[in-house]
């Protein structure tokens, strides 16, 4: 009886083995190639386009620098992304704790009742809230029918009744984000503080806070480009005198037919966005240095 001994070429298996770890990122990578690269190229390159077909041209880069519209609108998003961004973050801590701590029977209703929000359309919410806010809302009607005011408060179309409309919208993903962080933190920590006689406060302020500090910075992330790329709320909350940019973006692209100017503002709030991400990796990786030092 002889035995036969099988063996496979060093090279193929080293050959094998990439191919093996390539191939299941080739369909997201076509994805992400045909519905974003190639897209973002082309609105990269419509962006140096001139009214005549003489070459590119920096001429939308510079009307866009020295539009003073166009600056406080991208001034004006910035304000309001940051806010949003705040709100959503502060508003979502409390509610995310409970909902990664809590072992009562009303976590489910209270976890659905966080996420409900987003079983509505965006269009549907924001007209929900101008009928909330606006001069013969709820609110407004129900303060002078009380007696508290007697002229209808300026609750909307302005940057209060934006911010309030997209915290709205935003504050599910915001929960999302923080519940998957506080969730990753031992409990045991929090009980072995209490043990050793610090406070709630205390446990909160030194252990859930400082080790909740990645699902914090994604949340601000998430609420400040969800925010700076929204359109339906600032429109309808803002009205016609809140200009943003992709409020601008939509404009110049529908009604001035301006498709290089459109593209300029789009390629600027790309760039923001990419800084506010880039800026809150950076922090989240410094206070994570501090808190293991």
């Amino acid at each position: 009886m002889t035995d036969i001994a099988l063996s496979t070429p060093r090279k193929s298996l080293a050959i094998l083995v990439p191919v093996r770890g390539v191939l299941p990122l080739t369909a997201p990578s076509l994805v992400l190639l045909l519905f974003f690269a190639i897209p973002m190229g082309m609105m990269i390159g419509i962006s140096f386009q001139g009214p005549a077909a003489d070459g590119p041209t920096l001429a939308s880069y510079s009307r866009f620098f020295s539009n003073d519209l166009v600056l406080t609108g991208l001034v004006r998003t910035i304000v309001m992304s940051g806010l949003v961004a705040l709100c959503v973050t502060v508003l979502a801590y409390p509610l995310a704790y409970y909902l990664a701590r809590s072992t009562s029977r009303w976590r489910t209703i209270v976890f659905a009742l966080a996420i409900a929000p987003e079983l509505a359309g965006v269009v549907l919410r924001t007209y929900g809230w101008l009928i909330i806010l606006e001069d013969r809302g709820f609110i407004n009607s129900a303060l002078i029918w009380i007696g508290l005011i007697s002229e209808p408060l300026p609750l909307s179309r302005n940057l209060f009744g934006v911010v309030v409309g997209l915290t709205h919208v935003i504050l599910p993903f915001g929960v999302l984000s923080l519940l998957t962080s506080i969730q990753g933190i031992n409990p045991n920590l929090e009980r072995s503080a209490q043990v050793l006689g610090a406070s709630r406060l205390a446990v909160i302020r030194h252990i859930i806070l400082p080790l909740s500090v990645p699902g914090i910075v994604s949340s601000l992330l998430i609420g400040f480009t969800m925010a700076a790329s929204a359109y339906a709320t600032p429109a309808l909350l803002g009205g016609a005198g809140f200009k943003v940019m992709a409020t601008m973006v939509y404009e110049q692209v529908l009604f001035y037919l301006d498709w290089p100017f459109a593209a300029v503002m789009a390629n600027v709030l790309l760039i923001l966005m990419l800084a506010a991400a880039f800026l809150g990796s950076k922090l989240e990786s410094r206070l994570h240095r501090k808190l293991h030092l």
